[in-house]
C-alpha cells in the first residue's frame, strides 16, 4: 500500500474511533474487559407511536447474506411483514466497513502502524461494532428485532458474531447457475465477476460461496441457518416455520404474504434502486427457479463440476439441467398462474416502484381464471 493509501487508511480508522468516542465513551463495558467496548446501554429510537426501543451490541440482531441474487431480498421481505421484525434496505456501507477491516489485517505493516497509533484490536472493534449498531437501529423504523441484509456480510459472519453475541444469521443458498445467470442477465454490477462470462462467473461465484459456507459453520448451527431458496420458494410456510423458530420470533400468517405490506407503515419498504425490488412486488411464485436452463453456454455446462464444485456440496446436481428441486405447495402454484395470467398489471406495478410511487398493494391481484 502506498504512502496516500496508508494515509486514507489512518483517516479511516480514526474516523471510526472518532464515532466511537462520540457515542460510546461511557461505555458499560470497562476498557479491562476482553470482549470488544461497546457504546452505553441508554442508546434508544422513539417510534411514531411514542414507543421507546433501547439497543445495545448484545441485542438478538438478524444478519441476512449470500452471495447476490441468491434470494436475499425476498428473505427480508418475508421478515420485514412480520410485525415484529425490521430489516430495511440495503445499507451499502456495512460490507464496506468490514472489507476495510479485512485489509488492515491482511497488511502486517498497516497493522503495526495502527496499533503504533493507538489503534488496538480493542478499540476498532469497539468503533466498527458501534458504527454498524448505529446504522442498523436508525435507517429504519424501530422494531422489537432488528435486521440487516447486507448480502456480502456473511463473509464476515465470524467476526460479527464475536462482535454481537447474541446475533443469528440466515444464511440464502441458490443453485449457482440460476444466480449467475441472474447476475447477468439483470446486468447486475459485483465487484471481480465479469458480466460477460458464465465460466468467469461460476468461478467467482463458487469462490465466494465457499467463503461464507466455511463462515457459516465456524459460526455454528445454532446461530447460522442455511436456507435453500428453491426450498423457500417451493414450501415457504414450512419453512418460514423453521425459520421463525430459529429466531425465536413468534408465528405470524403476514410473513406469507409480503405482497400485501409493500411500503405500507411498518411494512416492506423497497428501495427503487436495489434490483431485487420489482420482483418481490410479486407474491411467492416459481417462474425464477429455472430461467437459466439453457441460457449457459455448452462448454461450461459441461465442465460445471470442475468450475463450480461447490454445487455438490450444497447439495445441486451440476449434471441436472435443471435439477429437481421439487413440487411445489397448492398455493404457490396458484400464485404462479396467477402472475403468469396477468403479466401486464405486474409490469405496471414494477414500473411504478422504479419511477417511486409504489403506493398500493399487491393485494389487487386478479383471483385465477
Amino acid at each position: 500500500m502506498g504512502r496516500g493509501g496508508r494515509k486514507v487508511a489512518l483517516f479511516l480508522a480514526a474516523g471510526l474511533l472518532a464515532l466511537w468516542l462520540l457515542y460510546g465513551m461511557l461505555s458499560t463495558c470497562g476498557w479491562d474487559d476482553q470482549r470488544p467496548l461497546m457504546m452505553a446501554k441508554e442508546r434508544y429510537v422513539v417510534s411514531s407511536d411514542r414507543k421507546v426501543y433501547s439497543y445495545d451490541r448484545f441485542m438478538p440482531l438478524i444478519f441476512i447474506g449470500g452471495v447476490p441474487r441468491s434470494g436475499t431480498t425476498l428473505m427480508r421481505a418475508m421478515l420485514d411483514a412480520h410485525p415484529d421484525v425490521r430489516c430495511g434496505q440495503e445499507t451499502r456501507v456495512i460490507p464496506r466497513i468490514l472489507q476495510m477491516r479485512s485489509h488492515w489485517l491482511k497488511s502486517q505493516k498497516e497493522s503495526l502502524r495502527l496499533e503504533e497509533a493507538g489503534l488496538s484490536k480493542k478499540v476498532l472493534d469497539s468503533a466498527i461494532a458501534a458504527f454498524c449498531l448505529e446504522i442498523i437501529a436508525r435507517h429504519g423504523d424501530p422494531a422489537p428485532r432488528l435486521c440487516n441484509k447486507d448480502p456480502l456480510t456473511l463473509k464476515s459472519a465470524a467476526y460479527l458474531a464475536e462482535l454481537f453475541p447474541q446475533a443469528k444469521f440466515i444464511f440464502m443458498l441458490r443453485d449457482g447457475r440460476a444466480t449467475v445467470h441472474s447476475i447477468i442477465s439483470r446486468k447486475v454490477t459485483i465487484t471481480g465477476f465479469d458480466l460477460t462470462s458464465y465460466r468467469q462467473c461460476l468461478t467467482k461465484w463458487n469462490s465466494a460461496i465457499q467463503i461464507m459456507y466455511n463462515q457459516c459453520r465456524e459460526v455454528g448451527s445454532s446461530r447460522c441457518l442455511m436456507v435453500h431458496y428453491e426450498q423457500l420458494v417451493l414450501h415457504p410456510r414450512e419453512w418460514m416455520h423453521k425459520i421463525l423458530g430459529f429466531l425465536e420470533v413468534p408465528w405470524n400468517e403476514t410473513v406469507l404474504h409480503h405482497e400485501e405490506h409493500i411500503n405500507k407503515p411498518g411494512g416492506v419498504s423497497l428501495s427503487k434502486v436495489e434490483r431485487s425490488s420489482d420482483q418481490v412486488i410479486k407474491p411467492v411464485y416459481l417462474d425464477a427457479l429455472t430461467k437459466w436452463v439453457g441460457n449457459i453456454p455448452e462448454d461450461v455446462v459441461r465442465d460445471m463440476a470442475e468450475i463450480a464444485p461447490m454445487l455438490s456440496v450444497l447439495g445441486y446436481d451440476p449434471y441436472a439441467n435443471p435439477p429437481a428441486y421439487g413440487s411445489p405447495d397448492a398455493y404457490v402454484a396458484d400464485n404462479t398462474k396467477r402472475i403468469r395470467a396477468n403479466g401486464r398489471l405486474w409490469e405496471d406495478k414494477a414500473k411504478a416502484l422504479l419511477e417511486g410511487h409504489l403506493e398500493d398493494s399487491a393485494s389487487d391481484m386478479p383471483p385465477a381464471a
